[in-house]
């Protein structure tokens, strides 16, 4: 296997980071306004939009990443394995993504199957994306500090996508559609494609893959699944991938209708009027006249700010501690805010901002860790095996992020249907009942901490802690240099 230099240059991370920045683009408006553009811009039941994303998602989870997984491990040209499929799908990805936000006049059995076409070809061609994408990070470098300093990079850019989705979104949306929703998610979603297309070439263009396995090196796809069964730390991260990501989906896609159906109007404007009245002043109407959406945006935005703030402190913590104790602390205290929206009345928009502020800060740390963790598990892999199987190791991660969006974004429709929420189709005013105001609160708090809380107690049982991190880097060079 190759060993080339491990230090990588500043342009390098900036331009690997640049591919999430744009998978993200997509992947965050999924978690964010997914079941909502079913329910109230494209008119779908609630529970009709929950087995499209629900089925959708498994049938990609389960078929779509593992073959994507396997392909790219066994790609080989002058660009190498994992690159080449950024390149070839960076302008496809940007055309899924707006197929699946439009909406054409079709009869509702119409829209239902247009609905799941799409998604599906969204998520095969998010799969053949970014899962090559991740694996890339496994082969820059198998200098594990460098690694943590890559996912820092990579992650700073995930908050500036998600800030720009969670909290402008909306506002633009409104604006660019003249109060037309379905034409405003169609103009916004064009220039997210034709930004994120770019920002996936620059990824191709400004990084190298340095991990390279020996010509000799060669192995079936059963021998790489039956790796994979053997290996504790993937299956402990295979499930802890899912918990998160269906917390994150359960979490992010409820959001809006806590601010629509449950935070009291009148003391949201009140908290809020301050900072939109600031930006007013100085000519910036980001967040434009409903208190509900200026809110829903400002939230997202203290949340997202401190995200950043946390990932800032991420490597030292992981560096000092070790990425699964920091990963451990960060996730346990963060849900402790999530848990605490349970006991928030409507007119407590102070405390809920603050609880949103002070989970970002801790969440933030714990981010880039999942995906330095999930590279760690690939080394774990060679380091057991003699065999690299980078790709594999990470498709099957993306299973668990597919599983969990999938379930995740279908309970939302599910619970906040059962509570008796009524499609409004693009309708205005329409009173629904006093129940969805509970259902709301409990898709914010209850329901989304408890996955979380799973996943600390999971990672007590994976043994890559910070002297076995050492151990392996130190024995994966030792092998990299007698084979140079």
């Amino acid at each position: 296997m190759n060993n080339h230099p491990q230090k990588i240059s500043v342009t390098e991370k900036i331009g690997y980071s640049l591919g999430d920045l744009a998978a993200n683009l997509v992947f965050q408006t999924l978690v964010t306004y997914l079941a909502y553009f079913y329910t109230d811009i494209y008119g779908l039941k609630p529970e009709d939009a929950s087995i499209i994303t629900l089925i959708v998602g498994l049938i990609a989870g389960f078929g779509f990443n593992p073959v994507i997984g396997a392909l790219a491990d066994r790609t080989k040209t002058k660009w190498g394995k994992f690159r080449p499929w950024i390149l070839f799908t960076a302008v496809p990805l940007g055309i899924a993504a707006l197929l699946a936000f439009s909406t054409p006049g079709f009869s509702y059995k119409g829209k239902m199957i247009y609905a799941a076409a799409t998604y599906s070809l969204l998520l095969l061609l998010y799969a053949a994306n970014n899962l090559p994408y991740a694996a890339l990070s496994g082969v820059i470098t198998g200098d594990m500090g460098e690694r943590n300093s890559i996912s820092s990079y990579r992650f700073v850019a995930v908050m500036f996508a998600q800030f720009f989705v969670q909290v402008f979104m909306l506002p633009i949306i409104l604006s660019a559609g003249h109060g037309d929703k379905a034409a405003g998610i169609e103009t916004v979603m064009t220039w997210l494609a034709i930004i994120g297309s770019v920002m996936l070439l620059i990824t191709f263009f400004t990084t190298k893959e340095r991990i390279i396995p020996t010509s000799d090196q060669k192995s079936s796809l059963k021998e790489d699944l039956k790796d994979l069964s053997r290996n504790k730390p993937w299956i402990i991260m295979l499930t802890v991938t899912a918990l998160i990501f269906i917390t994150l989906a359960m979490k992010g896609g409820s959001y809006v209708y806590y601010f629509n159906n449950y935070v009291d109007e009148p003391a949201l404007a009140s908290f809020i009027s301050p900072i939109t009245n600031f930006f007013n002043s100085i000519g910036m109407n980001f967040f434009g006249e409903d208190p509900r959406s200026a809110g829903f945006g400002l939230f997202n935005a203290g949340g997202i700010i401190m995200m950043i703030v946390g990932i800032t402190f991420s490597k030292r913590f992981a560096d000092k501690y070790g990425k699964r104790d920091a990963f451990i602390a960060s996730l346990f205290i963060s849900t402790l805010f999530v848990l605490a929206f349970i006991l928030y009345p409507p007119e407590s928009v102070g405390l809920m901002f603050l609880s949103q502020i002070f989970h970002g800060f801790f969440y933030g740390i714990s981010t880039p860790l999942l995906w330095a963790m999930i590279a760690d598990v690939a080394d774990y892999s060679e380091w057991k095996n003699n065999r690299r199987a980078t790709a594999i190791i990470f498709s099957a991660m993306m299973v668990g992020l597919k599983v969990g969006l999938s379930i995740g974004s279908s309970l939302v429709s599910s619970i906040i249907g059962h509570y008796g929420y009524i499609s409004s189709e693009g309708a205005q005013n329409v009173v629904q009942p006093e129940t969805v105001a509970a259902g709301a609160k409990m898709l914010v708090s209850i329901f989304p901490a408890i996955p979380f809380f799973l996943s600390c107690g999971l990672l007590f049982f994976y043994k890559i802690n910070k002297k076995m991190e050492v151990q392996i880097e130190q024995d994966l060079k030792y092998r990299r240099r007698k084979e140079d």
